[in-house]
């Protein structure tokens, strides 16, 4: 609070910088020019901080609560819309929203995780006669639905909240699941599957994540992580339930009990889901932010997404699939998508527990070349070594456990709470091109040379190559922001 201007001296930008009630030295001799322009900017940032209180007690977010907030290091910059907010960072109601995340990703990161399982079954069914490439543009299209049309959903949750995406597309993924065993055609499957299940799976997925944006800052990492095991478990799960069932009670009703249990599963999001935030003010719309990219940090980051789509949906399709080709038990090969899952499991939350500590780009940056190492190491030279392809399974189900998990908090450090939909659902439009080619060129690469052995090892070294390529995006990012100091968190 400043003095009453009573004179001249009084009115003066030094004078009215004095707190109330403590008398200036006239020992100390104070040159004015040299200090006015700090105080300039003193006394402006006062008033902009008492403009944020103001708007903070109306839950409006308005541009000089940005503008008193803004770090002066850009490498700081996405955090500029948060820096007046307050996050729980626990307690009963952030971790419901937690369960209630974990319970959209089983919907879909738990299905996704499936894939080896619906890819090896309808290519010895429903789809024999189809080639690898055609029958992969069954999965991609789903993918690319999955995170394509989060564009449009992502403002959506910025302005109006997770209630009715959640729902509207709980009921999608459950109703794909209970319609999945009537199918008999190519066109059927990818109606079913891909168009509807994709759908559902857009509405879920911006949602899970953002509502955990609503509540944690520094434990982002952490609690998305925790949340992120609902794809593992269903990994895990699924495919052994698949196995066990199958032969017992066929394709249909073994399909329509995982939807029984989505079913349940979606009860329990809906009940539990909420944001804390006021909306966001930006407008509406349902084409993409094309001014993010300005951000070279943010369209590294989404090139890093692109190729890591790239890289890891090649194994996670394709590993029941070459264990059989290469001499495995078809239900043998199964386990390995478990293992693989299982793997996962600690990668989803180790890495998301680490990344606060040590920087979310630093560890995602490695876990990405820990990926190239696996495929390259124990992949490429696996053959028919039963040991080799376990160690394969649960070694890269650890290192790519991390990936799914760690990019959307990567995302989330580039901007404020509040815009986060926009954000994360701009990435996910770039990364659904990733998906959407990713299986495709996969199955096409598997057909190329004059022996299977070839085309695997196209397959493979493809796979490779993806993860390189995206762990060198994610370190430029890094890069961007500061530097090459290694001892930086960021």
């Amino acid at each position: 609070m400043t003095l009453a201007p009573k004179n001249a001296d009084d009115s003066c930008l030094i004078n009215q910088t004095v707190p109330a009630g403590v008398p200036g030295s006239p020992s100390e001799h104070i040159d004015e020019k040299s200090q006015l322009p700090s105080l300039n900017l003193e006394s402006k940032s006062n008033e902009n901080l008492n403009a944020a209180r103001d708007d903070e007690s109306r839950n409006v977010h308005t541009h000089a609560v940005e503008n008193a907030a803004a770090p002066s290091s850009s490498s700081e910059a996405g955090d500029d819309g948060d820096d007046d907010l307050d996050f729980p960072e626990g307690g009963l109601q952030a971790w419901l929203v937690v369960a209630s995340s974990f319970c959209c990703m089983v919907s879909v990161y738990g299905i996704i995780n499936c894939t080896a399982v619906f890819e090896s079954y309808f290519s010895t069914h429903q789809l024999v006669g189809y080639d690898s490439s055609t029958i992969g543009w069954i999965f991609s299209v789903y993918l690319f639905i999955v995170f394509f049309f989060g564009i449009q959903v992502g403002p959506v949750f910025d302005r109006h909240g997770p209630r009715w995406l959640v729902a509207v597309g709980s009921l999608l993924v459950v109703a794909s699941q209970l319609l999945l065993g009537l199918c008999n055609t190519y066109y059927q499957i990818l109606l079913t599957y891909s168009v509807l299940g994709g759908l559902g799976g857009a509405l879920l997925n911006i949602p899970a994540y953002g509502v955990i944006a609503h509540f944690f800052k520094a434990r982002r990492g952490f609690a998305t992580g925790v949340a992120a095991t609902a794809g593992s478990i269903g990994g895990v799960v699924f495919p052994i339930y698949l196995q066990a069932v199958i032969p017992r009670l066929g394709f249909a009703w073994s399909t329509r009990i995982i939807g029984f249990v989505l079913l349940f599963l979606s009860a329990v999001a809906n009940l539990l889901v909420r944001s804390r935030l006021p909306p966001s003010r930006h407008p509406m719309s349902v084409m993409p932010d094309w001014s993010l990219f300005k951000d070279l940090k943010f369209s590294f980051c989404c090139a890093g997404i692109w190729f890591m789509e790239w890289g890891i949906f090649t194994p996670l399709t394709y590993i029941v699939s070459y264990a059989a080709a290469h001499g495995q038990d078809p239900n043998d090969a199964y386990t390995l998508l478990a293992l693989l899952n299982a793997g996962s499991f600690l990668g989803r939350f180790l890495p998301g527990f680490l990344a606060d500590r040590w920087g979310r780009f630093n560890v995602i940056t490695l876990t990405n070349a820990l990926c190239v190492v696996t495929i390259l190491a124990l992949w490429l030279p696996a053959g028919d070594s039963r040991a080799l392809l376990i160690a394969f399974a649960v070694l890269f189900g650890f290192a790519s456990g991390s990936n799914l998990g760690l990019y959307p908090v990567c995302i989330g450090q580039l901007c404020g709470a509040r815009d986060y939909g926009r954000f994360f659902s701009t990435a996910m439009m770039v990364g659904s091109f990733g998906t959407l080619t990713s299986l495709p060129i996969a199955g096409a690469l598997l057909e190329i040379g004059s022996t299977p052995e070839q085309g695997w090892l196209a397959l493979i070294i493809f796979a490779a190559l993806s993860y390189a390529i995206a762990s060198s995006c994610f370190l430029g990012a890094r890069v961007l922001a500061v530097s090459w100091r290694v001892k930086e968190v960021y």
